[in-house]
């Protein structure tokens, strides 16, 4: 036996340090204990052994040696982390980018979403007294029925502000006639020509609207911008629209149509836009008291129960209390109000909601813009955690499963007297490090793939968003978060390793730790198989809502806006140009069509009711050809007719839920007689038709009661062309053709219905396309994790690999051996998943009235996605380990 590696010349060396009484311990035991090991391991491992066997036997001897009292250099502890750490990563590059690859993809939706989150929450929190501005929403109750309401009619703002002393100040605004999607503007040029365009979102508001909400004026004074009745405020992007680089201030735009009846204005004011974070998404503004807005409030009579149009917002004194003067609220209407509502056959409650609250106030679909949903809104959130969750089960499977090569490690630190918090911390801090090197990438993809994200989303969010300070202190606590998450199980598991086990050879990964990388590959494909769900039953949604019967024909149908008095004149010429084409079927006008909303109603009740039983009716006034050329059912009575007469204007065609909310069986509804009562009088209409059931909005709403009555040109906002041809685009170059001989100073516009329709769903269409983008994602990082692990499992199982194929073993058994732990966990997955799945999205299809059965073979496509995306992956590695040259695995050096 060579001198230099006899045990008793190691045991020597360490005699001393032990107290004299342990040198026969040390002569006897240990000797006897390393005569098994040469017979076992061989004498070199059997060295090394006993040498740590030792040192951990005497470690408190050791401690109180070297335990001289100093201070601990946490910065040089740290440093030695960071450096022990970085070899670690570097040791295994493979599973290193699997892991950064996964955690950078998790942090980049995180990241994403997460604008998306501080944007959709931000709204309106910008004004300078945005903690005390609220809307005065209402919540109509008629017939035991209620219904939210956030517009009020004229008189409520002053009676507000001189009645309660909490308010400080009010202010009204009116958006731009329904009837009346744009609003042509018209300025003349220095050569004298004259320039029209189209203009979108344009408000009536009070002249204190601008000491209420806070706008950054560019041109002009916000104070004084309104107090000229014929003064129009422009958003710079108008501004520049019209007038390019030149100063926009005192020049006069002509304003057509209902918003300014055809009247000059002078621009008083240029401000930069809002719309991207305010519910008032205006391009421009005019006061109450110009246009249609001024007409009405000068030539009506205005009481509190009728003429709602005007949403009013009030401004509180700092020291007021919102909830205190919401309960004086219900005294307010009994002083002002509540003979009116009587005499209206209604009641009326008020209420308050926060400016900085509407935009995410979902128990309305609009409130001047469309809401948006707080439910998506955490949907998309819990979505972006969940997949940076994977990633970080990523980490931990691929850690713990790897934990073997720390093992030796871990016993001899703790040999030489590393406690187990200290082993935390140095694990820890090696999963900060990894998820500090995937923060660059995940920052890197964030500003590459935010344009796309914007177009997924539909909104406008800037890169610079990304690095405001908001945003860094955001990463930060991201960045701590999946490394803490990452790196918990993997730091707490492997510090709990007992080092005479480890140094003893006898180390396994243990039943528990097996049982839980499972558990994690099962929680992974949950999520992953639940998303897939999620956006197969959105998507068949979206398609029944597409192909579902609307009660009227939508397609080939084309639509030309008059949006001024001047274009309406010219309605019977463009209409008879029209028909006179062999493309054309029919042509109809109409104040409102199918797709679009329509404010106006009537509150009816029959000849045998009082006005507490009133029934709202939307109406629309059409030419006589309208109902035949949208395609509607005609089930009892006529058509409109085709000359207008006193007693023609009274009559009525309505839709099934008409009779339903009035309690008329169909075959008694022709010559039913309905009453309406306003400013004083009783209005008589009569039921001279009835067609089938129709839908004019979404189909989140259940169709509701719907009046059609004989209207006259020139007050039709809409002419409707029903077309044969699918050369649409000749079409419409002669249908421009036609309007520009008939109207040459007004621009040509157009749409279809079936598009106007499908605008009902963009806020779903979005959610949709987000949440589809999403779970490729996390497909794609559970497929990493699946990967890196089968690929570890495949290099443990080398030698195993290569007896089976020199016994005979094929290739498909082996794949087979391989990969089946895997897909039974997926298995369990989908079983697990779907029940979640079919729960919650039936939840969801409650928001919409109409709603398809949920099929569970879409269930079935999941479970078959799933298990497909997961053979691919692991028979990518199994494939590759069963294909190899056994004479390579079995090699021994």
């Amino acid at each position: 036996m060579n001198k230099s590696s006899h045990p008793k010349y190691l045991l020597h060396l360490f005699r001393w340090f032990c107290h004299p009484d342990l040198h026969p311990f040390i002569e006897g035991d240990l000797l006897e204990l390393y005569e098994e090991r040469v017979e076992e391991h061989g004498r070199w491992t059997a060295n090394i052994r006993l040498t740590l066997d030792i040192l951990l036997l005497f470690r408190p001897s050791i401690i109180r040696l070297f335990n001289q009292p100093q201070s601990v250099n946490h910065t040089a502890m740290f440093k030695n982390y960071f450096t022990i750490g970085w070899r670690n990563i570097r040791k295994g590059y493979g599973y290193t980018l699997i892991n950064i690859g996964g955690l950078s993809l998790g942090m980049m939706c995180c990241m994403l979403l997460w604008l998306y989150f501080q944007h959709e929450s931000s709204f309106d929190k910008h004004h300078q007294h945005a903690d005390q501005l609220y809307l005065v929403n209402s919540t109509a109750v008629a017939s035991g029925n209620q219904k939210e309401f956030p517009m009020l009619s004229a008189i409520y703002a002053e009676a507000l502000k001189e009645d309660l002393p909490e308010i400080a100040q009010t202010t009204r605004m009116i958006a731009t006639p329904m009837s009346e999607s744009r609003t042509l503007l018209q300025i003349q040029r220095e050569d004298h020509t004259l320039h029209s365009l189209y203009e979108t979102n344009g408000y009536y508001v009070d002249s204190t609207f601008f000491d209420m909400f806070t706008y950054q004026f560019t041109e002009g004074n916000a104070q004084a911008a309104l107090l000229d009745p014929h003064a129009v405020v422009l958003s710079d992007q108008v501004a520049r629209k019209i007038f390019g680089q030149d100063a926009a201030l005192g020049k006069i735009i002509r304003i057509k149509g209902s918003l300014g009846k055809d009247e000059d204005f002078t621009v008083t004011g240029v401000y930069q836009d809002e719309s991207s974070r305010s519910h008032i998404d205006a391009r421009f503004f005019v006061s109450t008291s110009a246009g249609q807005s001024g007409d009405f409030l000068r030539s009506f009579k205005h009481n509190f129960a009728s003429n709602n149009i005007f949403y009013t917002y009030v401004r509180l004194h700092p020291e007021a209390s919102a909830v205190a003067l919401e309960r004086k609220l219900s005294a307010f209407m009994d002083k002002y109000a509540r003979e009116d509502l009587k005499a209206a056959g209604f009641d009326k409650q008020l209420s308050l909601i926060p400016v900085s609250d509407i935009h995410l106030y979902d128990s309305l679909s609009s409130i001047v813009t469309p809401t948006s949903s707080l439910t998506y809104l955490y949907l998309l959130a819990s979505i972006g955690l969940l997949i940076l969750l994977i990633a970080c089960i990523n980490f931990m499977n691929l850690t713990t499963a790897r934990s073997t090569r720390r093992a030796i490690e871990v016993g001899v630190r703790k040999v030489v007297g590393a406690e187990r918090k200290v082993l935390i911390q140095q694990f820890l801090v090696e999963s900060i490090l990894m998820a500090l090197l995937a923060l660059l990438p995940a920052w890197v993809l964030s500003v590459l793939l935010l344009p796309l994200f914007n177009q997924l989303s539909g909104k406008a969010i800037d890169t610079t968003a990304l690095f405001d300070g908001e945003m860094m202190g955001a990463s930060v606590v991201l960045l701590l978060i999946t490394g803490l998450i990452a790196g918990s199980y993997p730091a707490f598991y492997l510090s709990v390793f007992k080092p005479v086990r480890v140094l003893k050879g006898n180390f396994a990964n243990t039943i528990a730790a097996t049982t839980l990388r499972k558990s994690l590959v099962v929680f992974q494909f949950v999520i992953a198989v639940g998303l897939i769900s999620a956006t197969l039953v959105i998507y068949q949604q979206m398609e029944f809502i597409r192909d579902k019967p609307l009660g009227f024909d939508s397609e080939q149908q084309l639509v030309i806006p008059l949006l001024s008095e001047e274009v309406r004149q010219s309605y019977t010429v463009l209409r008879n140009e029209l028909a006179q084409d062999s493309r054309v079927q029919e042509v109809a006008g109409a104040m409102f069509y199918p797709g679009i909303s329509n404010p106006n109603s009537i509150s009816v009740y029959r000849s045998d009711q009082t006005v507490e039983d009133i029934q709202p009716v939307k109406t629309n006034g059409v030419s006589s050809r309208f109902l035949s050329t949208m395609g509607f059912q005609l089930l009892e009575g006529q058509w409109l007719p085709s000359q207008a007469s006193e007693e023609v204007a009274n009559q009525l065609v309505v839709n099934q839920a008409t009779l339903k909310a009035l309690s008329v069986p169909l075959e008694e509804a022709i010559g039913q007689q309905l009453y309406f009562d306003w400013q004083d009088s009783t209005y008589t209409y009569e039921i001279i038709g009835v067609v089938e059931d129709f839908h004019y909005e979404g189909l989140q709403h259940e169709i509701q009661p719907y009046a059609f009555r004989l209207g006259i040109a020139p007050y039709f906002h809409y002419l409707i062309a029903k077309f044969s041809t699918d050369d649409v685009s000749d079409l419409l170059a002669f249908t421009e053709q036609t309007w520009k001989e008939a109207n040459p100073n007004a621009p040509f516009e157009f749409s279809f219905i079936q598009d106007d329709l499908q605008k009902n769903y963009l806020a779903e269409e979005r959610v949709l396309r987000i949440i589809t983008t999403f779970t490729i994602v996390s497909i794609f990082i559970s497929c990493l994790g699946l990967f890196g692990l089968s690929t570890f499992a495949a290099q443990q199982r080398r030698k195993e690999i290569g007896i089976r194929k020199v016994l005979g073993a094929s290739l498909k058994s082996i794949v087979a051996l391989l990969s089946q732990e895997y897909i039974k966990l997926v298995l369990l997955a989908i079983v697990m998943a779907i029940p979640l799945a079919w729960y919650t999205m039936s939840r969801w299809l409650q928001s919409f009235a109409y709603q398809m059965d949920m099929p569970w073979g879409m269930f079935g496509l999941t479970a078959m996605l799933a298990i497909t995306v997961a053979i691919g992956t692991i028979s990518f590695q199994s494939i590759r380990a069963a294909t190899a040259n056994p004479v390579e695995s079995l090699r021994d050096e």
